[in-house]
């Protein structure tokens, strides 16, 4: 099954250049398009790995591995020097919090400025800009079960 040109920026590019066609191949766990593109015949993923862009996502295929090797070996893209992948990263963002918390204690207790009582764990997007005075009352918490014992409730999307 072919997209239909949508919204996006890629949309807006194949209305513009006639040689892209992406063709919709099935749908991930959330319910977003997987789709395969290509660019007057040439398939935008296969150039992607050769030049080292981009990691073989090997939870859902492993059709670039094979790509991906040549592009390290080579050294790459990403691969010119030490690189992580991003799902391992983003699994490791608990272990970096602890590391830099007072005690381990990772999760940011802070006081809104009309006294609500807000924790942040490492995954919330305000995360990296709280910042915690205990002068203040406001305090750090090694778990979302001490946080809510003490009256603090989750932040928006944590």
């Amino acid at each position: 099954m072919a997209l239909r040109p949508g919204r996006g920026a890629a949309a807006r590019q194949s209305r513009r250049r006639p040689g892209v066609v992406c063709t919709a191949l099935d749908r991930d766990p959330y319910g977003r398009i997987v789709a395969s593109c290509t660019v007057d015949g040439r398939d935008v993923a296969t150039e992607i790995m050769r030049a080292g862009l981009a990691w073989a996502y090997v939870e859902y295929s492993d059709d670039y591995v094979a790509l991906e090797a040549e592009a390290k070996d080579a050294g790459l893209g990403v691969w010119q020097a030490a690189a992580e992948a991003p799902w391992d990263y983003r699994a490791d963002r608990w272990g970096r919090a602890v590391e830099a918390s007072p005690g381990g204690c990772p999760i940011k207790g802070n006081i809104s400025a009309d006294g609500e009582r807000i924790y942040h764990t490492p995954w919330s997007p305000y995360y990296g800009r709280t910042q915690i005075s205990e002068v203040q009352g406001e305090r750090w918490f090694c778990d979302e079960a001490a946080a809510q014992a003490a009256g603090w409730r989750g932040a928006e999307g944590r």
